[in-house]
């Protein structure tokens, strides 16, 4: 029998969504930061400053912007760890809240737990620091080691650290004078795109929406709500639309997961299928002479058993055109096969074009 059929689609009542689980307003977006930093405080599981030089160039700056001059000694400490901070800087961030940063380890450090990492400045895409952070590392991760053995769980290397970093500059955007809104469509579809406009022209009672292309939708703020984007756009994306799918076969070879879309028909066809099973078993015997014989010797007498399986037993099961989606994995199912052979019957009846839908192989 199949192992895993997900079915994608629903009744229309129930496939309706609204329009913020569907599509953004833009301008309304995450930028992201990303910064080079030093964790100190590790109980030995830091950075090898001959294998990393860049960890220990770095501690010796930090330590000269603090009037500390390390250059003239060795400077080999195994409690520091160059790491990689990135974060999220949410939409509308203001100056002086605070964001989440993750702290990954760059060099050959074994552990963070346990470490703090120092002020870090957060850049943009656009070179600017939009935050910097500090605090206490978070590790979800351990090891524990012995003398013949180890233990990871998780992944030691990398940390979070919750409100670890400040905002100090904000994205500067203006949202409550603007005169047009577009939303940008996470699945562009023609279908969904003109749906999103009619159901915001008929809730405003004007047509002020319009579909630009299939993933953008324009709307005109009407006269009356001018000054009031902020309280348009939260009636816009409460609105409910169905969006439309694509016929579509979507199939995991590696794991052998198939999702089948709602949309999906195919002509009439019919399919066999049959598996040729051959099975050899090899079950060695020892001959022996008989006791307190002179002559003879112990030799290895081979036996192998041969096994046909040619899988008579499975039939042809015709499939009728223009079937629903359960009427044709009822059919599948007829055939008793595995999800590795439904993967191979799918691609065929592709192949034979009685499957009007695209096969999209991860």
């Amino acid at each position: 029998m199949l192992a895993l059929v997900l079915v994608a689609g629903a009744p229309s009542a129930e496939a309706a969504s609204r329009i913020k689980d569907i599509a953004d307003f833009e301008g309304v977006r995450d930028n992201l930061l990303v910064g080079y930093g030093l964790v100190v405080g590790l109980n030995g599981t830091g950075d090898d400053m001959d294998d990393d030089p860049f960890t220990r160039e770095s501690l010796i700056g930090m330590l000269e912007r603090l009037g500390i001059n390390t250059r003239d000694g060795e400077l080999s400490p195994d409690n520091t760890a160059a790491v990689m901070v990135t974060g999220t800087l949410p939409p509308f961030a203001r100056q002086g809240s605070r964001m989440d940063v993750t702290i990954s380890a760059l060099g050959t450090a074994e552990n963070l737990l346990g470490g703090t990492l120092l002020v870090t400045p957060l850049v943009g895409a656009d070179g600017e620091v939009y935050a910097v952070g500090q605090g206490q590392v978070q590790v979800g991760g351990f090891v524990a080691q012995g003398e013949a053995e180890t233990i990871t769980k998780g992944v030691p290397t990398s940390g979070r650290i919750p409100n670890g970093a400040i905002i100090e500059k904000e994205v500067p955007f203006e949202l409550a004078n603007m005169e047009s809104v577009k939303i940008s469509l996470r699945n562009p579809d023609f279908t969904t795109a003109r749906r999103i406009a009619n159901a915001v022209n008929t809730y405003l009672g004007s047509t002020v929406a319009r579909s630009l292309d299939p993933g953008t939708v324009l709307v005109r703020v009407p006269r009356g709500r001018a000054g009031g984007v902020v309280d348009l756009l939260t009636d816009i994306e409460q609105l409910r639309v169905e969006p439309d799918q694509l016929a579509r076969v979507i199939i995991d070879e590696q794991t052998g997961t198939i999702v089948i879309g709602d949309n999906v028909r195919i002509n009439t066809v019919a399919i066999a299928q049959g598996n040729l099973t051959i099975r050899v078993t090899e079950t060695p015997q020892v001959s022996q002479p008989a006791p307190f014989s002179n002559a003879g010797e112990t030799v290895v007498v081979p036996r192998t058993e041969i096994e046909v399986d040619e899988d008579e037993d499975r039939r042809l099961t015709v499939v009728n055109g223009g079937v629903t989606l359960q009427d044709l994995v009822n059919a599948l199912n007829s055939l008793g096969v595995g999800p590795r052979d439904m993967i191979s019957i799918l691609q065929a009846v592709k192949a034979a074009g009685a499957l009007q839908a695209e096969i999209q192989v991860m």
